[in-house]
């Protein structure tokens, strides 16, 4: 059960007498302040400046209209004097020890910095998709906190996290978190226009953990890999006609040139109607429209579950008229399914583009991956 007016009674009553609202920190051992320094390339909604004795972290847009949020990073080795602008910003003393993960796109950049022991919450399990976090969970050292999608505040509170860090929306949970001694920090990759940008939130991750020099590595690999399968494709001597999304409640969202599936499918050497738009989200379009412009596209991208053709036509039939229905080229990205039905293409395929990009290449271009292994996608029999 959600119960969040106690903690908020309890902030009250400890304003009031002056008492702390946690309990005392548990003794950490010292660890000097990084002295390792990443370079922000791609990533236009976070910054990372470095200081003598600490860093300031920026999320530019915290959630969709919200003002920038600073924190203050600092080794247990500094006591730094920040500008008054930084007065009120969260001090997070790192490395940290423990991370309540408000999304499943947090837990690739703590296996691919093989930092998972710092991860002791998820917010909903059944979303997870990733291996070594589902044991994890299953052994007890990764707790839930929000399983009905609420977050449990005194649950929260009660664990003390280093850090909860957010999906990129804001939540009426986390003043009385803020209150009762929790540092919210906010995640918000799903706002990088650009597949380079989201992965290069690894190095923000890096940053709270000490990570710095392994998250480069990492991500040079992903941004070589990347590029490399883009100018693969690139070279090649057509651009293949692609229909992207699919219909929801009467409508059908197609992603715009400028958004982060639209940049994928350019990269990957593929062409759609929409391209041009410079629109960095999905355009809300109906099916008429959709298939007058695109309906004979030989590639279906479809943005849904379902596991065959025959699914597709029996949520609406007059998918049976687009071309690719009648190829058998219509995918869909549910190759990796967690055991309990999170997707893995909603998890690590945002933090590893390279990896969408190489099974969206061997899609639209069969010729240049004779041999493919696919990630995420796969065809709908």
């Amino acid at each position: 059960m959600y119960r969040r007016a106690p903690v908020a009674l309890l902030v009250v009553l400890f304003a009031l007498t002056g008492c702390a609202v946690a309990a005392p920190p548990v003794p950490r051992d010292c660890v000097p302040t990084s002295t390792d320094r990443s370079t922000v390339e791609h990533a236009k909604n976070f910054s990372l400046r470095y200081e003598r004795d600490h860093q300031v972290l920026t999320v530019n847009q915290p959630s969709p209209g919200a003002p920038p949020e600073s924190y203050v990073l600092v080794g247990c080795d500094a006591d730094p004097q920040v500008p008054a602008e930084l007065a009120g910003a969260p001090r997070i003393q790192v490395p940290i020890r423990s991370l309540y993960s408000g999304s499943t796109t947090h837990l690739p950049l703590l296996v691919d910095l093989d930092r998972l022991d710092v991860l002791t919450g998820v917010a909903t399990a059944a979303y997870v998709s990733s291996p070594q976090v589902t044991e994890r969970i299953a052994a007890g050292a990764v707790a839930e906190y929000a399983p009905t999608e609420q977050v449990d505040v005194e649950r929260v509170v009660a664990a003390r996290p280093d850090v909860l860090m957010t999906g990129g929306f804001d939540d009426p949970a986390y003043g009385p978190l803020r209150a009762g001694g929790v540092a919210v920090v906010a995640n918000a990759e799903y706002l990088e226009p650009t597949p380079l940008g989201r992965a290069e939130w690894i190095k923000v991750m890096a940053a709270l953990t000490g990570d710095e020099l392994r998250a480069a590595t990492v991500f040079d690999g992903i941004e070589s890999a990347y590029t490399e399968s883009a100018a693969r494709a690139q070279a090649a001597s057509t651009r293949t006609p692609v229909v992207a999304g699919s219909m929801f409640e009467g409508v059908w969202s197609v992603p715009a040139g400028g958004s982060y599936m639209g940049r994928l499918i350019a990269d990957a050497g593929g062409s759609q109607v929409w391209e041009t738009d410079p629109s960095t989200g999905s355009l809300s379009l109906d099916f008429e429209t959709v298939f007058a412009r695109s309906g004979q596209a030989p590639v279906w991208l479809a943005a849904q579950d379902w596991e065959s053709r025959a699914a597709a036509l029996a949520a609406d039939p007059r998918y049976g008229e687009l071309a690719a229905m009648r190829t058998g080229q219509v995918w869909t990205a549910n190759k990796a399914i967690g055991p309990g039905g999170g997707n893995d293409f909603y998890e690590r395929g945002v933090t590893r583009p390279d990896l969408v990009l190489a099974d969206l290449v061997a899609i639209l271009h069969p010729e240049l991956a004779p041999d493919p292994r696919f990630t995420f996608y796969t065809p709908l029999s």
